[in-house]
């Protein structure tokens, strides 16, 4: 055993309105900086040269292919909460219209804001600016307002216990459900302060809302591409509200995170997929541990949204402060190589253990790629280039039916909700 010099300890309020404050050690050899290390430079040429999009609208291709994969009960569970949630995305995306309810008074309301949701449930909250840069491109038109109001909402514990499974997948879902409609219920009560409310929800996302998170100092990039927050790690579901009302944006802190996921690389030795890389990138003028997306959405697609590498993350398991305790005290991962830890069940494949894999296939991670007009377009082509398409009247119709198809996919509204492609239309 090894005891660590601290260098800082981060305080934060408890997880809940009333509790004590949560004070976390941070040991002096996890010191990096606040927040996560970027090139500002690089990142605003991104921004502008090759904007980001949402991966649903991206890759519909692959969207419309993991329809294909569900088993009949994920399928209905898809499909309900699809239905369930439907509502509340469409009273979200017309939220910043909502005239406020009362006139404003022009002062600071952080505190007031925090305190509301705190007692609607919201583990944490944090305050910054809206960071534009990365908005997706289907969305900045309808982004309004520059002060963004980070939500974290904590999914239940022992059902993601379960994952992967049905089990944690459904309670995945029911999380969304419940932090949208709190969500609505924030944004009347921001328009009783007299001020506008644009709700962000959780199921048709307007940017990557971990970096403003960050810049909020509700927690830090973690190896497994996920917000690690201090009440509940990767296990927080995330929302932002923007508003035009008057606030104090808060801090990043660093919590000590990227040196820990260096030294732990836990989530990226259990990855079923080897999706997750165990060394830093330099990525759109960020440094990360980037995630390979080929390799970790055929194991999501088929096995209940997978989640492995936030089951078996430390911080989620036992919490953030719990685990940077036991790292000053001995200078170990809480849980490395442990089966209560590391241990998982795939269907069909059974239980693996600390240092075992489950074994794909190659076939198993060929999966379609892009755009649906895209993979559209290269299967005529191949059909062509193959002589499949006759000429005279049966080619002309099926030239029709290509033309009919790609009409159909470009009709699609563009949306980060599931709900727009279901499987009749996919």
């Amino acid at each position: 055993m090894t005891t660590k010099k601290v260098s800082h300890v981060v305080k934060r309020p408890g997880l809940r309105l009333k509790d004590p404050d949560y004070e976390i050690p941070v040991a002096e050899d996890l010191v990096t900086t606040p927040g996560i290390r970027q090139n500002q430079k690089d990142v605003d040429f991104y921004s502008r040269s090759y904007p980001l999009e949402s991966q649903n609208i991206e890759y519909t291709a692959d969207r419309s292919w993991v329809w294909t994969v569900y088993s009949p009960e994920e399928e209905e569970s898809h499909l309900e909460h699809e239905r369930l949630q439907a509502p509340v995305v469409n009273a979200a995306a017309t939220s910043a219209d909502v005239a406020p309810t009362a006139a404003p008074t022009g002062k600071d309301v952080t505190e007031e804001i925090k305190t509301k949701a705190r007692e609607l449930g919201f583990g944490e909250v944090g305050m910054t600016r809206y960071d534009r840069r990365y908005t997706f491109k289907y969305k900045k038109r309808w982004t309004r307002f520059e002060h963004a109001i980070c939500l974290a909402y904590e999914q239940d514990y022992e059902r993601t216990q379960s994952i992967p499974s049905s089990f944690a997948e459904y309670t995945h879902f029911g999380t969304y459900r419940t932090m949208s409609q709190l969500g609505l219920m924030m944004a009347d009560y921001i328009r009783s302060l007299g001020y506008h409310a644009q709700v962000h929800s959780p199921n048709d996302n307007s940017a990557p809302y971990i970096p403003m998170f960050v810049a909020a100092g509700l927690g830090q990039l973690g190896a497994n591409g996920q917000l690690l927050s201090p009440h509940f790690g990767s296990r927080a579901r995330l929302m932002v509200i923007t508003t035009d009302a008057p606030m104090t944006y808060d801090q990043s802190v660093d919590y000590g995170i990227h040196k820990f996921c260096e030294v732990c690389q836990v989530c990226v030795n259990r990855c079923p997929g080897r999706a997750l890389m165990r060394d830093k990138v330099w990525w759109r003028g960020v440094e990360k541990h980037k995630l390979v997306y080929e390799r970790c959405r055929p194991v999501m697609a088929r096995y209940s949204g997978c989640g492995v590498c936030m089951k078996v993350c430390p911080i989620q398991k036992y919490g953030m402060k719990p685990v940077m305790e036991h790292y000053v005290e001995t200078g170990e991962v809480l849980g490395k190589g442990s089966h209560e830890l590391e241990g998982f069940s795939i269907e069909g494949k059974g239980y693996f253990g600390p240092g075992q894999l489950p074994h794909f296939n190659h076939d198993f991670f060929e999966i379609p790629h892009g755009r649906s007009e895209d993979l559209l377009f290269e299967q005529f082509k191949e059909k062509l280039s193959n002589h499949e398409i006759p000429d005279g009247p049966a080619g002309d119709e099926a030239l029709r039916s290509f033309k009919k198809r790609v009409e159909e996919i470009l009709a699609e509204p563009e949306t980060d909700s599931m709900f727009a492609v279901m499987p009749e239309e996919a």
